[in-house]
């Protein structure tokens, strides 16, 4: 429990967020960050309600007491959406970008299911950036494709807690942890000939066929 100086405000709430089971992705934004109320510019107009009590409760300052257990719990719900939203503008400062980068290299985003990218590390991404819209997906630098977290946990985190240029943003910065795009490509075989190869020959055996039952078929009816 925070002891009500300005260096340790928001250990309770912030320290129960990241250890709750399926909030292992997000990184834990810096104290200085939310207290500068300029980087919550116009969160207030996106969580209109309990929005201020929110903020205290992130920050270790909300008096539970005067409120309900209903209460408690709607201005719990919305503290972990403003945190969200919170956190996904402050992975894209420098400051963000470098512990997700150590996320990353630690592979704590699991890593990519496509075989012929070598157990890549993924990065979550949203696939948009306005809240309660899409749920976060993994992105895959060398292959450059998204997938779905395998946890139903993370499956269910709002997309836009992450936004959609964070993993670009983050490669943008630290340019040396970009892996080289993959270019190999699975051939799908048959007795060891390509498909494609065999499907053209086969399709040219079915034109040809049709080709000559037209022809046969109008010497019959001019015959």
């Amino acid at each position: 429990m925070s002891s009500g100086s300005d260096s340790d405000y928001a250990k309770y709430w912030i320290d129960w967020f990241l250890e709750t089971k399926g909030n292992e992705y997000y990184c834990e934004v810096d104290e200085e960050y939310i207290l500068d109320r300029f980087n919550l510019t116009g969160l207030n107009l996106e969580i209109q309600q309990y929005y201020a009590e929110a903020l205290d409760m992130i920050t270790d300052n909300l008096d539970e007491e005067k409120y309900d257990d209903r209460t408690r719990e709607l201005i719990e719900r919305t503290s972990r959406h403003l945190y969200g939203l919170i956190h996904a503008r402050f992975i894209l400062t420098t400051r963000g970008l470098a512990k997700m980068l150590d996320k990353y290299k630690k592979a704590e985003f699991s890593r990519c299911p496509r075989v012929l990218c070598h157990m890549q590390p993924l990065l979550p991404v949203g696939l948009s950036d306005i809240p309660m819209t899409k749920t976060v997906k993994l992105y895959c630098p060398r292959c450059e494709d998204i997938y779905n977290p395998k946890s139903a946990r993370h499956a269910s985190i709002d997309g836009a807690h992450f936004g959609t240029s964070f993993p670009h943003m983050l490669f943008q910065v630290h340019p040396n942890y970009l892996p080289t795009k993959s270019i190999e490509r699975y051939e799908p075989r048959i007795f060891g000939f390509k498909i494609h190869q065999i499907a053209e020959q086969h399709r040219w055996q079915d034109r040809a066929r049709e080709e000559y039952e037209k022809k046969l078929k109008e010497k019959q009816e001019t015959a």
